[in-house]
């Protein structure tokens, strides 16, 4: 938990914004230069600076369909090195993240230790699981002994667990609970809980049995709005992507209003809570 505080400043109700990239080139939906992929991730970034979220995550969620890990190119991790070193450059001493679709740990830890990132968003961490994409398999074992390998201790490896857009039968003997248990095992600096889907709310039971399972952080990865946000109040992280979008909607552009909105909820919250 103490890297985690110290990275962002506060332990409870991190505010984390998500930048959706542009499809990158060679994705059937490019159709932008990567100055101009760019240029829109740092708008995107400046605004959530002076909105005063807490950090970013840069994914590439756009480039559907997505790739499995083992099929992911080279092209895309040098294009989002590129892109992902402008918008650290822009958030200045705000943390910012990076996930690499679909499943493709490594490398979003290769971009993050090019980019000067701080942290990568992993998906696949423990226990296997079937997606979109086909099979994925755990991967904390050779993740973390590359981390080491290329000298990228400080960046820390935020990890989901019984990720959303997948089939978990294969597990349905092991709870949550003790899937996180497991990611804390084996050394994640934090798990992650989501919705079946883009934009669904987590489970407020699944939240809480975790908190009370491990002692590393735990964030809300889908589904938190202005409205719902009390409820994950005892969260340390909320990662707001579809919810600061015009409609509602990922694909859209972000609506500063809506984010302005839900950043005097979350300080509503933060006031409101004089036990921490």
């Amino acid at each position: 938990m103490e890297n985690f505080t110290l990275l962002f400043r506060r332990q409870y109700n991190v505010v984390l914004g998500m930048i959706h990239l542009k499809a990158l080139p060679g994705c059937p939906r490019n159709s932008l230069s990567i100055g101009e992929i760019q240029r829109a991730a740092c708008y995107e970034a400046d605004m959530y600076k002076d909105l005063e979220l807490d950090g970013v995550i840069i994914e590439n969620m756009n480039d559907v369909p997505y790739q499995h890990s083992t099929a992911v190119g080279h092209e895309v991790s040098a294009c989002m090195a590129v892109i992902c070193a402008a918008v650290k450059s822009v958030m200045g001493v705000k943390p910012v993240g990076v996930q690499v679709l679909a499943g493709a740990n490594t490398q979003a830890l290769g971009v993050a230790r090019a980019a000067g990132l701080d942290f990568i968003r992993a998906e696949g961490f423990v226990f296997s699981h079937v997606a979109d994409e086909g099979m994925m398999n755990a991967c904390a074992g050779d993740l973390l002994r590359y981390r080491r390998h290329i000298g990228a201790d400080g960046i820390q490896v935020f990890t989901d667990i019984k990720k959303k857009h997948s089939a978990h039968a294969i597990t349905s003997d092991v709870s949550i609970k003790d899937t996180s248990k497991a990611a804390e095992f084996f050394l994640s600096d934090g798990v992650i809980i989501t919705g079946g889907a883009t934009g669904q709310e987590a489970d407020v039971m699944e939240m809480k049995d975790v908190a009370d399972a491990v002692k590393i952080p735990v964030l809300i990865g889908s589904g938190v709005t202005k409205d719902n946000l009390h409820m994950y109040a005892s969260a340390n992280g909320l990662i707001v992507g579809s919810h600061f979008k015009k409609d509602g909607h990922w694909q859209n552009e972000i609506d500063p209003w809506r984010v302005h909105a839900f950043m005097e909820e979350i300080q509503k919250v933060r006031e409101s809570d004089t036990t921490r």
